[in-house]
């Protein structure tokens, strides 16, 4: 082999591995609804998520928030948790492609050597195919007759990528062979494999959208034109105020986020690339431990129980200051003190340990196992629970952070002591109690007042189940003024919106906000980061009217 074809030879075998593996990508995507395969580079993602250091895990989240943050000043990139989604999607694609320009290096580096690799590219494809199981036994995803059809798709692919670096290596001198040059061969190999993963790809989302499994209504109760929030529709001790009240408040002001948040725009943060879909027909949640009867109920049966409604607001502990991981809607579900009754926990149990279908779990105290207004929830704006959302069933309880809140619950154990759930044993706080947050949402100036009147911001505050009493904003370096508050909120457990106007006058002006809880408490103003515990510090924003 002459010295230019030594010193190209590798970078080549990357090119072709890297392909080749694009290639691979768009086949399992399509074979996924088709065969019933999963789609490997996700499964493989989800699986490091689990087992890497909570120390690195909290550092990429810290930072991959903060990217998203910045990017959205300047590109429609969509919400945090959008974002962060598409981005752990496309981390776990590049990832398993330059896994594969690693293989297609290795194999032309040993080329170089000498000999027929073509042994050693099915030994490749065998190597992948292990791991893969291994990957998704580690999910406990049950090998089937899909695991044959991925053999086939990896020796295929580790075959393939030898028989190209063998085809490079030997191909004739440039000058001698004008018909097909180097750059030709590369150009032409690489647009074919492209081509391929393009339309394998695009052919997988075309068929995968057609995979969901059903579900089926369980609230269909309309919201009407008087009653556009669904007060009618709550009930227990967080029920909302009547309609007639909530219609008299002052309006919001324009650009405030809405009061009640669609379900396609609710938050989501989990540990999936892509949400468990469970099949209501197959599911059901199993309870035990120290109880008097283990029970196991079917959605149905849940949804036969007495049922309560109320509007409440969920926020991530991962929300920085000013954050949008943060959303409200009206959940349905039986309360979970109810439901545990009917087993009845023996004197011994400290809590119940919650273990969901992505391998989740979290420990619930007592204390919240009794509080009312700890639900398992089955609807969400009276809809059933998306798949994102949790589906079949999720958890809520007052005034705790997301990351204790489980979803696609299936087994529920009454134990003797507290255990630490998923995310405690990754380095966050134990307890995940909500502190006051409270945000500005937009600035508004009326176009016609010319150098004088009046500009108008508006936001929401929180402070979990303590409830807002008082909003102050700071314009420049003036003192702190009350907002108005647009009261009384959806319920106790909802945010608030406010709204406080001043002085317009053109220029740069700085604007900050702060919330004091229903007893007077003001929030946290120190700057701290979310991680252990939850972002604290004071929203501000910069504006130019």
């Amino acid at each position: 082999m002459d010295s230019s074809k030594d010193s190209s030879i590798i970078w080549a075998g990357a090119m072709f591995g890297a392909l080749a593996t694009a290639a691979l990508v768009g086949i399992l995507a399509l074979a996924e609804p088709l065969l019933g395969t999963p789609f490997f580079p996700f499964d493989l993602f989800d699986v490091m998520a689990r087992v890497l250091p909570g120390g690195l895990i909290r550092f990429v989240i810290e930072n991959m928030v903060a990217v998203i943050q910045f990017l959205q000043r300047f590109l429609p990139i969509g919400d945090t948790s959008t974002a962060a989604k598409l981005a752990e999607q496309a981390i776990a694609v590049v990832q398993f492609i330059a896994a594969g320009a690693g293989f297609g290096a290795l194999l032309a580096w040993l080329q170089r050597k000498g000999g027929s690799i073509q042994t050693y590219g099915l030994i490749g494809g065998l190597f992948l195919l292990a791991f893969t199981l291994m990957v998704h036994a580690q999910l406990g995803i049950a090998a089937g007759l899909g695991s044959l059809a991925l053999a086939v798709l990896y020796l295929a692919w580790g075959a393939g990528i030898a028989k190209l670096v063998q085809a490079y290596a030997a191909r004739p001198d440039e000058a001698a062979a004008p018909e097909l040059s180097r750059r030709q061969f590369l150009a032409v190999s690489g647009a074919g494999l492209a081509v391929t993963a393009l339309g394998a790809w695009g052919a997988s989302r075309l068929f995968g959208t057609q995979a969901m499994p059903p579900r089926t209504d369980s609230t269909p109760v309309p919201v009407s034109e008087d009653d556009p929030f669904g007060a009618r529709l709550t009930s227990g001790p967080a029920q909302s105020p009547s309609p007639e009240e909530l219609a008299a408040r002052p309006a919001p002001v324009r650009g405030t986020r809405p009061e009640l948040t669609a379900n396609d725009d609710f938050y989501r943060i989990d540990i999936n690339t892509r949400p468990p879909q469970l099949s209501e027909d197959a599911w059901q949640l199993q309870i035990g431990g120290l109880v008097d009867t283990p029970m196991q109920f079917t959605l149905q049966q849940l949804r036969d129980l007495p049922a309560q409604t109320q509007i409440l607001t969920m926020q991530c502990i991962s929300n920085t200051v000013g954050g949008d991981l943060t959303s409200s809607s009206r959940w349905t579900g039986v309360r979970f003190k109810d439901v545990l009754a009917l087993t009845g926990i023996q004197s011994g149990a400290a809590g119940a340990y919650i273990t969901s279908a992505d391998g989740f779990y979290e420990f619930v105290t007592m204390q919240d196992i009794e509080d009312e207004r700890t639900l398992l929830v089955y609807a969400m704006n009276d809809e059933p629970l998306p798949y994102e959302h949790g589906f079949p069933l999720r958890i809520y309880i007052p005034n705790r952070y997301g990351m204790k809140q489980p979803k696609w619950i299936q087994w529920i154990e009454l134990v003797p002591e507290r255990v630490d759930g998923y995310w405690v044993d990754r380095g966050w706080d134990r307890e995940a109690f909500a502190h006051t947050v409270s945000v500005i949402d937009t600035v508004v100036v009326d176009p016609d007042v010319g150098e004088t009147g009046q500009a108008t911001c508006g936001g929401i505050a929180w402070a979990g189940t303590r409830g807002i009493s008082r909003v102050e904003v700071k314009v420049d370096e003036a003192e702190w003024l009350p907002a108005e508050l647009i009261a009384p909120p959806l319920s106790e457990l909802n945010w608030i919106l406010w709204k406080f106007s001043f002085p317009y006058v053109m220029g740069r002006r700085v604007l900050q906000v702060r919330a004091y809880d229903s007893v007077g408490q003001p929030q946290e103003t120190r700057n701290a980061p979310p991680a252990p515990s939850g972002a604290t510090g004071i929203h501000q924003i910069v504006v130019t009217i």
